[in-house]
């Protein structure tokens, strides 16, 4: 794709010192930009790349001021960095959409009802009585289950299963080999030590602008629906149980284990491997760090929890340095112990 410096600069709302015209072509780090690419200056311990760069474009700050000449064409804007991620937002999204049409052999269903500029990759199965909106891609080896409804600009990427009866809303992502609608995990104890499978009759909703990473895994509900809310954003490798609740704009890091009928409020942010036991609500804007575990619920908004079991960021960050001078304070026990003896 080739865009000029100027189209770029509309796009970004910013202003131009330099050749307006110049064809841009890549997108790349300051240290290592050619000719036909754009790069980015935020962090100002890269400056010295900005005299010596290839690029023909760089995106820097309305505020930067260069301490020497520049060759490249410089774009000012408000925020360098919020602008470099919106441009390669642009590019991805120009990438993702500019597939078209019906790869062979691929399968539609009886009933399934799909819109225009779309595209069908080749073994990209479609089931029975589905609704698929307009700019919809669906890669190869794609599998969308009977009853299942996409909306507008959605993509399903290869290996993506979406099973029966589950909602996807606009704008959404489902990476490579997630698995959106999966059996959830119910069984009941019988009185002999044995299991009894307890039927998953529920869906998965994901609402608008929702991202599902790579091997991700979200369970249907075992009545009614599991949801992703709007914006939520979810890493790969992260299993999410049946009747969970994801709050808006919530974003949670891969290996994170979130138990049944959990409920996370707006704006969480979670790191990786962390688990949540199940039936709890998390209060929105809550953080927990890296590994931690969660077994209770956070009642508080803005909360940040750390450690496993999961409690007070603070009071963990004071345990954690009491228990690594606990060899040393075992040591002047000792010693006083020693010296009273004495």
């Amino acid at each position: 794709m080739k865009f000029t410096v100027k189209q770029i600069a509309t796009l970004l709302g910013g202003e131009i010192a330099g050749n307006d015209s110049l064809a841009i072509t890549g997108l790349a780090k300051i240290e290592e930009g050619k000719p036909g690419d754009i790069s980015f200056l935020s962090n100002l311990k890269y400056e010295p790349f900005l005299y010596t760069t290839q690029a023909s474009a760089v995106i820097v700050d309305q505020s930067f001021q260069p301490k020497k000449p520049v060759l490249s064409a410089l774009i000012f804007v408000e925020n360098s960095y919020s602008a470099f991620a919106q441009l390669l937002e642009e590019y991805y999204r120009q990438l993702s959409f500019s597939r078209l049409g019906v790869e062979q052999p691929s399968y539609v269903g009886d009933g399934t009802t799909v819109g225009e500029q779309i595209y069908r990759g080749a073994f990209s199965y479609i089931g029975t009585n589905c609704t698929i909106g307009e700019n919809v891609k669906i890669y190869p080896h794609a599998y969308v289950g009977n009853n299942v409804c996409i909306g507008d600009n959605t993509i399903i990427h290869p290996g993506a299963r979406v099973l029966d009866n589950c909602i996807i809303g606009q704008h959404c992502v489902v990476h490579p080999n997630a698995v959106i609608g999966s059996e959830g995990f119910g069984f009941a104890l019988q009185s002999d030590g044995t299991y009894k499978t307890i039927p998953q009759l529920g869906n998965v909703i994901l609402e608008d602008f929702v991202n599902v990473g790579s091997g991700t895994t979200i369970d249907c509900a075992t009545m009614g629906s599991t949801i992703i809310r709007k914006g939520a954003k979810l890493d790969n490798l992260i299993q999410i149980g049946h009747n969970v609740d994801i709050g808006e704009n919530t974003v949670i890091a891969a290996q994170t284990g979130i138990s049944g009928s959990t409920k996370l409020g707006r704006n969480c942010v979670i790191a990786g491997q962390v688990g949540f036991a199940g039936h709890l609500t998390i209060a929105g804007g809550t953080k927990v760090g890296a590994q931690s575990g969660v077994g209770k619920n956070v009642v508080e908004e803005g909360t940040s929890l750390n450690s496993s079991p999961a409690f007070g960021l603070k009071e963990s960050m004071r345990s954690l340095a009491i228990f690594r001078k606990l060899p040393a304070l075992e040591q002047r026990l000792s010693n006083l112990e020693k010296k009273k003896e004495n």
